[in-house]
């Protein structure tokens, strides 16, 4: 399977450290994807719109982290409803498995928060682009 080039989109306030273990992972010999870019927290204003826009539509696909505030950050709402206008594939990780995290605002009703796991991980971006 080639190598994805995905987008991270994230609550930077509160799941910086999620960022980073993803990025971790993305280091793995046999890692299916590659970080190509993440979220900012100026995707909160219009010009940072404009300007997440390009890169959003420069991968192959974008991978949503969810933790406990991620419904009212809305620089990740931006982000996912740019990846949905774009018919980008995109998908939910459950980013804190002890506790209860929540969705994007803009999430459709049938997009599912899957658990973080590196074969689900595999499985995902394989079905990408």
């Amino acid at each position: 399977m080639p190598v994805k080039k995905v987008f991270v989109s994230y609550d930077v306030e509160h799941d910086e450290d999620l960022w980073t273990q993803l990025v971790a992972q993305s280091t793995k010999p046999d890692s299916p994807f590659r970080v190509e870019d993440r979220s900012l927290p100026q995707s909160l204003t219009d010009d940072g719109s404009k300007r997440v826009r390009p890169r959003i539509k420069a991968v192959d696909a974008m991978i949503v982290i969810c933790g406990q505030h991620t419904d009212a950050a809305v620089g990740v709402s931006t982000e996912v409803a740019i990846a949905q206008v774009e018919s980008l594939p995109y998908f939910l990780l459950w980013g804190r498995p002890e506790t209860t995290v929540v969705r994007p605002s803009v999430a459709r009703s049938g997009d599912k928060i899957y658990a973080w796991t590196w074969d689900t991980l595999k499985r995902l971006l394989d079905g990408a682009r």
